[in-house]
């Protein structure tokens, strides 16, 4: 498979600058060129984040022209998103006029990196007013209600979800929590701020229906959090009956703030556990520093070593660890090093100090290594 020869430095640099500084999580999909056997790239397949999905633009520039603006390609089920085409027919030229010099392809400086950034955040601000138009449209009371009562709150993004084989449907994505998780955490790696949403699908009611069926509702975190918080964990409120989304926000906030906090102490109650394996088993070979998830200390029995790792789950001390032992002497015919199943079969109790907890896993593991020596034999001879 061939590959795609690379975008010239100026697309390069302004492509750099948007993934790098997006505040949203924008991805490439594919780079290519619009010419046979040409030097450079010229195009690519921009993923846009909207509504916890994608939608695919296309940018097109061109190589032999590298210092004008890009074109962009909207997705084909986006036809009438046209942000820079008259609004109506009673638009005027110089009111369409203001509207383009206002863009960010008005005199494009193609030496700005961080131009394409500005025109791809432009049109996407575009791409939602357009959806919430569209969702604005339907003929549906209880919608017009929800929307009337909470897209004034900051950041929802709302849109129509539609198939030749599907009821319509309106799907509503709230941010929660007004507050900084990344700084919950201390040292915490996370570049880009990370959010809880609630997902809220509504079905489109018919006219002739008797009660509107109740909306279908999740919560999403970005993808980084569940390192410190899985929301797939939490038990959300129930939904009653005639219920909307401005009463049902707040009992849900209520209680996410609540795990988010217990999140956070379970991070110290990790942290102890592990400096509590320091006078039992020595310093550990590593640890994660941040959220304490995982811990690896080498282990001695007469002439067997042996590697433990502790597993911690974000329930940690609820959660007991699970262990894996990982021999530093037999390897399978592949040379791989052996290892044990995850052992969790030793006594535990979440109220125990971090100190009775690494002295019960210790006895634990000077019974446990003589098996464990015992597996490695078999699976050496086998």
């Amino acid at each position: 498979m061939v590959s795609e020869p690379p975008l010239p430095p100026s697309i390069s640099a302004q492509l750099k600058y948007l993934l790098v500084h997006s505040p949203h999580p924008f991805r490439i999909e594919q780079i290519w060129s619009g010419c046979k056997n040409s030097r450079f790239s010229d195009r690519f397949t921009l993923l846009v984040p909207f509504c916890l999905d994608y939608v695919k633009w296309d940018i097109i520039y061109n190589a032999f022209y590298p210092f004008s603006a890009p074109d962009i390609v909207f997705s084909l089920d986006d036809e009438e998103f046209r942000p820079l085409l008259p609004v109506s027919d009673r638009e005027g030229g110089a009111e369409i006029q203001a509207r383009l010099m206002r863009s960010s392809l008005w005199d494009w400086n193609s030496k700005d990196p961080s131009r394409l950034f500005k025109l791809v955040h432009e049109m996407r601000d575009l791409y939602v007013q357009y959806q919430r138009r569209r969702v604005g449209e339907v003929n549906d009371a209880r919608l017009k209600f929800e929307i009337s009562t909470i897209l004034s709150r900051e950041g929802i993004e709302v849109c129509l979800i539609s198939g030749p084989d599907k009821s319509e449907e309106v799907k509503f994505v709230v941010p929660l929590l007004d507050v900084n998780l990344n700084k919950l955490v201390h040292a915490c790696p996370w570049k880009q701020e990370q959010k809880i949403y609630l997902q809220v699908v509504f079905p489109v009611s018919k006219s002739y229906s008797l009660a509107p069926l109740a909306p279908r509702i999740k919560l999403v975190s970005s993808s980084q959090l569940k390192d410190l918080l899985s929301v797939e964990d939490v038990k959300l409120p129930s939904w009653v009956d005639g219920m909307c989304m401005a009463e049902y926000l707040p009992s849900l906030e209520d209680t996410l703030i609540v795990q988010v906090m217990e999140a956070v102490a379970f991070v110290g109650a990790r942290r102890r556990f592990i400096e509590a394996l320091v006078p039992k088993f020595g310093r550990p070979l590593e640890a994660d520093p941040i959220f304490c998830r995982k811990a690896t200390i080498l282990a001695v029995t007469g002439v067997f070593t042996f590697l433990v790792h502790f597993s911690l789950s974000t329930h940690f001390p609820k959660q007991q660890p699970t262990l894996i032992l990982q021999s530093s002497q037999h390897f399978n015919s592949q040379g791989a090093p052996i290892m044990s199943p995850p052992l969790n079969n030793y006594p535990w109790s979440p109220r125990w100090d971090a100190a009775e907890m690494v002295e019960r896993i210790f006895d634990f593991l000077v019974k446990e290594c003589t098996s464990f020596k015992t597996y490695c034999l078999d699976a050496v001879v086998q």
